[in-house]
């Protein structure tokens, strides 16, 4: 039974309020949800206009997003975390882990969103290219999610095959880099997450899909749950679906000492 869902998003990135999302994880019956809005620490000129323009900059209101946190603690019985989603770019470790030991966070999910400050999610980033190009894009990616979970710096890794989301991308990945992924985490403190963000959206596979979760599995790697969910509506459906997938692996997610 899936007790906590350790990565949904409110409005202080691109989610709803807090509030609404707390009655959602209350309905679905979750012992807890948190709060792991987008934070990026290593964005600069265009880029950093660009996360401004979308609203991720808990880095300069993650404060007052706490006192927002405290206050709906005292609205509910079930628990909330204060949680961040930190972009992780690779040769930029310092600059986080500063950051994150500042904030102070109940806990922190890494995810790679970008390769070469590329984001992976954006198909025009990589329509242009032919299959050496795209491959070249993969490798870097599960490159920079080694990375991730070598650093140290997260709790959580979030959606470890993004890439599929993108059509462009989805199906470069290869048995290597499964290996690659699998053997880093599991070599490291890092928990990834099964991620529900687009299981019933236009991709319709978790995060991972099911070659990577079995290499995973494989090299005995453990999951926690993260339902990716922006708005109330989402968080209900998409933990009914990962409590279906988890039974389905006979996966007992684990839970964070928070």
């Amino acid at each position: 039974m899936v007790r906590f869902d350790y990565h949904t998003h409110s409005n202080y990135s691109d989610g709803y309020f807090i509030p609404g999302m707390v009655r959602a994880a209350e309905a679905a019956g979750l012992e807890g949800i948190g709060f792991a809005d987008h934070c990026n620490v290593t964005a600069e000129g265009d880029a950093r206009r660009r996360l401004d323009g979308l609203g991720f900059a808990l880095d300069e209101t993650y404060e007052r997003r706490r006192q927002g946190i405290e206050w709906a603690r005292t609205e509910t019985e079930i628990e909330i975390f204060d949680a961040v989603e930190m972009d992780y770019v690779p040769g930029r470790e310092a600059d986080i882990a500063e950051f994150l030991e500042a904030a102070g966070f109940d806990y922190a999910v890494g995810s790679v969103h970008s390769v070469d400050g590329a984001d992976v999610q954006w198909s025009e980033n990589f329509v242009g290219l032919d299959d050496d190009g795209r491959r070249a894009v993969v490798d870097g990616y599960y490159d920079n999610l080694a990375a991730l979970a070598d650093s140290e710096l997260f709790d959580i890794a979030a959606h470890a095959d993004l890439i599929e989301r993108t059509p462009e991308l989805r199906g470069y990945s290869t048995v290597e880099h499964y290996e690659q992924a699998a053997a880093a985490f599991a070599d490291s403190d890092t928990v990834p997450e099964i991620n529900a963000g687009r299981v019933l959206d236009d991709y319709g596979e978790f995060h991972p899909a099911p070659d990577l979760l079995t290499t995973l599995l494989d090299h005995g790697v453990e999951f926690t749950v993260g339902s990716d969910a922006h708005h109330p509506e989402e968080v209900g459906r998409r933990i009914d679906a990962l409590e279906r997938h988890f039974d389905d692996h006979g996966i007992e997610p684990a839970t964070l000492d928070v």
